[in-house]
């Protein structure tokens, strides 16, 4: 089970460049996952992923399971053979469903027990189940059971949540061991430190995942509702106590600045639904700040829609036409936006990295965040 699955090659701050090494390559660190919710990043193709340059992206436990059914997919082969992607998979292990789904479920110590959002039938999740399920997808990277608590959560609620946020990420643990036992690999396997917005208790949570011999660590239970400075203050807290030899993953956060903010804070890895959801609704995030291409003032504008990126939609085509596209509502106009901002996300973590590496992080932030300031979006939802 013993693997070098992290490798940091530079640090500037807390700021980290590495690699992490999958089944389905090595992907350098900082890194923005797109996400896949059906193994299917919206509007875009497998192509235009590899033309970007994507090395991974995100699938869920949940919807997957549901539909088409994880069973099904491994007789296809796996996500990759089903999906035409051949780069790296993280699938989410449906905790956030636990959250986000809450009129639909009910939870015990054992797991949890929900209904299907598509046809009401009942379904039950354990933590052992869950990674049979992400073994079925063929998944790179693994994510525990977990629970997340709204913001607003009292104290006595989210010390009970976290404490069997822990308890089923050991059961996750002994079950991989099992497996392994039998002859049965998996995937990377991520716990998922939670606590809500008590310090302590985050602070307790990722001691306990720490002691245990997971491939890499998450923060969740951030960008639920909560003021951007609590945000901001959790976010630095919980990375300040991840182990330095492992991944940090930061889930469902996403801003441009939430990406540079998790950056000076160590994290390795986001995912988010923000770019392609906010594509198909017009807005684009360009080097010179973000944008609305439905805005009347860029109906005869023939200039691209951001001169310093390199992507087929900014190469090709004028800001004009993207504004026709999207008022006409063409479906060409989510392709075409949502390729340039994931295009927009992942050359803002390339260039992150390369700061990193040349020592000069600080002032890239302080470039960027002059484009941003003024641009702070909701992060994630459910799903994309």
């Amino acid at each position: 089970m013993e693997q070098t699955v992290f490798t940091l090659c530079a640090t500037c701050g807390s700021a980290r460049a590495g690699v992490l090494t999958t089944a389905h390559g090595a992907i350098p660190t900082p890194i923005f996952m797109p996400v896949g919710t059906a193994a299917s990043v919206k509007a875009i193709a497998p192509d235009d992923l590899a033309a970007i340059g994507a090395p991974i992206i995100l699938g869920n436990t949940y919807h997957l399971h549901l539909r088409p059914g994880d069973e099904l997919i491994a007789r296809h082969g796996g996500l990759h053979a089903f999906s035409a992607y051949p780069g790296a998979f993280l699938t989410d292990s449906g905790g956030f469903q636990i959250f986000s789904l809450s009129t639909l479920r009910k939870l015990s110590e054992e797991g949890v027990r929900f209904r299907s959002h598509i046809d009401g039938s009942s379904h039950f999740f354990t933590p052992e189940s869950v990674l049979g399920i992400q073994r079925n997808l063929g998944s790179d990277i693994m994510m525990v059971l977990d629970e997340c608590v709204p913001f607003g959560a009292d104290y006595a609620y989210t010390r009970d949540s976290m404490q069997l946020t822990c308890r089923w990420a050991k059961r996750s643990v002994r079950e991989r061991e099992r497996l392994y036992g039998e002859g049965i690999s998996l995937g990377l396997l991520f716990g998922i430190v939670q606590g809500g917005f008590f310090s302590d208790l985050r602070a307790e949570c990722a001691a306990q995942l720490s002691d245990l011999p997971f491939d890499g660590l998450a923060i969740g239970g951030l960008s639920v509702g909560e003021p951007k400075d609590v945000f901001c203050a959790h976010l630095a807290e919980t990375a300040d106590r991840l182990p330095q030899a492992l991944p940090h993953y930061l889930m469902g956060v996403g801003t441009p600045l939430d990406v540079l903010r998790g950056i000076a804070c160590g994290i390795d890895m986001f995912d988010c639904v923000l770019p392609t959801r906010n594509a198909r609704n017009g807005t684009l995030y360009t080097s010179r700040g973000k944008i609305n291409i439905k805005r009347r003032e860029f109906a005869e504008d023939d200039s691209p829609l951001d001169p310093d990126c390199s992507c087929y939609t900014c190469r090709t085509f004028s800001k004009s036409y993207l504004r026709h596209l999207y008022v006409s509502h063409e479906l060409l106009s989510f392709r075409l936006n949502s390729l340039h901002n994931l295009t927009y996300y992942l050359n803002l973590v390339r260039e992150a990295r390369e700061a990193i590496l040349q020592g000069s992080f600080p002032s890239f932030y302080r470039q960027v965040a002059s484009c941003y300031s003024d641009c702070e979006d909701n992060a994630d939802t459910e799903k994309d």
